[in-house]
């Protein structure tokens, strides 16, 4: 049977067709063949996300993204991805958008829960959402603080030379150069004093090793005396010293207590008072005895007497 050039361009037109609904789907990410759900989330942020992402459960590739449009209040992006029909689990698993690589763009990450008494997913359920932070996001989390803190040191830097610069006036620098001039001078002085005391040590050489030799030797002789005295029989010395002590003053007790002679002549006023009378009769009888010696020495050649109360 002859088909008309017409039939022929019709089915060449419908097949056609077919073949470009079919790889329009596939691009789309979805098979017209295949039973798949049709599932939703909502995103406050889907940047890097692209019609035909992936959708993954434990790395394994599940579906495909659908479309991606706002909700309809206009306040979350609302996702709409495909999942394979034989995937059971909870309405309440998680739909984690996640940076695929750095390159890779971002896809989406089933988090499923098998256990949950919650029912299992089904057509146009809106799984729980949330997001992963990226590699990008991550480094910029850490990167905020340090450029805070870098703007802070730059504004504190800023600061310290807008005081340095008021400060560093023409006179402060003048002064900080004369400054400069006399420690550079008070150094060369020092310079000049140790070379000095270098020359005086060195002339000196010989009399300082003799000075050394004598302190040595002194000290030798005090290590010497210290020996001995540490030889010497202090504790007895000592234990002497206290009984001579013990006696004396026991017996200057008994010279305050008026026992014995000294006792008495140092305590009874009457004897002192006597023997002061005594030594001044002593003192007048000797005086008249050099006045008069005649009164008291007869002496004569021939025997004469004087009577004795011939006066003088």
């Amino acid at each position: 049977m002859n088909l008309s050039r017409e039939l022929k361009t019709a089915f060449f037109i419908i097949g056609c067709i077919l073949v470009f609904i079919f790889g329009f789907s596939y691009l789309k990410g979805s098979s017209l063949l295949s039973k798949e759900k049709v599932v939703h989330a909502l995103y406050d942020d889907v940047e890097g996300l692209v019609v035909g992402a992936n959708v993954t459960i434990s790395g394994m590739n599940v579906g495909k993204v659908r479309t991606i449009d706002f909700d309809e209040n206009y306040d979350k992006i609302k996702v709409t991805f495909t999942l394979r029909d034989d995937l059971v689990f909870s309405n309440q698993s998680v739909a984690q958008l996640y940076e695929a690589g750095l390159i890779g763009g971002k896809a989406i990450a089933i988090l499923p829960q098998y256990d949950s008494p919650v029912e299992s997913v089904a057509d146009h359920d809106v799984l729980p959402s949330e997001i992963k932070p990226g590699l990008t996001e991550l480094v910029n989390q850490q990167i905020a603080p340090l450029q805070d803190k870098i703007e802070g040191l730059l504004t504190s830097a800023d600061s310290l030379f807008a005081g340095v610069s008021n400060v560093m006036n023409y006179e402060t620098q003048n002064n900080i150069k004369a400054t400069l001039e006399g420690l550079a001078a008070s150094v060369n002085n020092i310079n000049a004093l140790s070379s000095s005391v270098n020359s005086i040590l060195e002339a000196n050489e010989k009399g300082f090793a003799s000075t050394l030799n004598n302190l040595d030797n002194a000290t030798q002789n005090l290590t010497q005396l210290t020996d001995s005295l540490n030889q010497m029989p202090l504790v007895s010395t000592v234990k002497n010293f206290e009984a001579t002590s013990a006696q004396l003053k026991k017996i200057i007790e008994g010279l305050e207590s008026g026992e014995g002679s000294a006792g008495q002549l140092l305590n009874d006023k009457v004897l002192y008072d006597n023997l002061v009378t005594s030594s001044e009769s002593l003192d007048a009888l000797l005086t008249d005895l050099k006045e008069h010696p005649k009164r008291y020495v007869h002496f004569s050649i021939f025997g004469r007497k004087e009577k004795s109360n011939q006066k003088e």
